[in-house]
């Protein structure tokens, strides 16, 4: 028993130090938006006196972090749909359709993941430049889709070859054509892992500063992250206000995680677990 209690002492207090390590920035981001200029000059680590939102309010409106935020909502949103619908009609037709070179196309897909965006970065701008698609939400959207499929693909070829065959030969044998199989009966058994894939990719594309400030050069166009960073040249000196524009950026996507963590586990594992 005692041996016991002190494995459960050994495993929790190393847990609970790297949570509190987790959400300590999260609370002093919050503390400091709250804050005035004032206060934070004669103390940043001190409590706010009497905490406020006119910071927030401030960043969403004056600065303009609210037209960022909807350009992330609509590209992502956009972006996370076609990832979803492509990566999955290929991970079907890459598990379940037997075709010549269909061998050679998934390790071109494999390969693709150990692609840095680094290394493709300036001929993916030119051929964007080339046929008018920067500074356009389509061009980041496409920008997007281009650097997150090979991750989608693999992730549903995976898990779709966990579906025995059997289960395609029976629906074709009843008559579905090959996208009614994939409508009617793939699709549905996908669900798991389109929902993992789907909120990876949200959280990737959310978070990307390099390839929206590449695709999005205006300030109009801009996404929520790569307003936040601008912010931390033009507000260097109001820190609080930089604290909102990140405190906003960072609060979708933990509710996110918060609302939906049970989904993302189970598309996890899901693939792990079927046949």
């Amino acid at each position: 028993m005692a041996r016991a209690r002190l494995a459960k002492w050994v495993a929790a207090v190393p847990m609970a130090l790297l949570a509190l390590a987790t959400i300590y920035p999260l609370l002093f981001t919050a503390n400091v938006a709250g804050k005035t200029r004032r206060e934070y000059i004669l103390d940043r680590f001190s409590l706010a006196e009497s905490p406020s939102l006119d910071n927030i309010v401030g960043a969403w409106t004056s600065v303009g972090m609210g037209t960022y935020f909807v350009n992330s909502v609509v590209v992502v949103t956009a972006a996370v749909v076609l990832l979803s619908l492509l990566g999955s009609m290929a991970g079907f037709a890459l598990s379940q359709m037997r075709f010549r070179g269909s061998s050679v196309v998934f390790l071109g897909i494999l390969a693709a993941l150990f692609i840095p965006f680094q290394v493709i970065m300036v001929p993916l701008t030119r051929i964007m430049a080339d046929i008018g698609l920067i500074d356009t939400y389509p061009g980041l959207i496409l920008a997007y889709v281009a650097q997150f499929l090979p991750f989608t693909v693999f992730l549903m070829t995976s898990y779709y070859r966990t579906i025995p065959a059997e289960i395609v030969d029976a629906a074709r044998i009843d008559g579905n054509t090959l996208y009614g199989v994939y409508r009617r009966i793939m699709l549905p058994m996908g669900t798991p892992a389109l929902l993992s894939v789907g909120i990876l990719n949200a959280l990737f594309c959310w978070n990307d500063v390099l390839i929206a400030l590449l695709m999005m050069p205006s300030a109009g166009h801009r996404t929520l992250m790569v307003g936040v960073t601008s912010l931390r040249g033009q507000y260097s000196d109001d820190i609080p206000t930089f604290a909102s524009g990140v405190l906003i950026a960072a609060v979708p996507v933990l509710l996110l995680y918060l609302f939906l963590q049970r989904q993302i586990a189970d598309g996890v594992t899901a693939g792990s677990t079927k046949g």
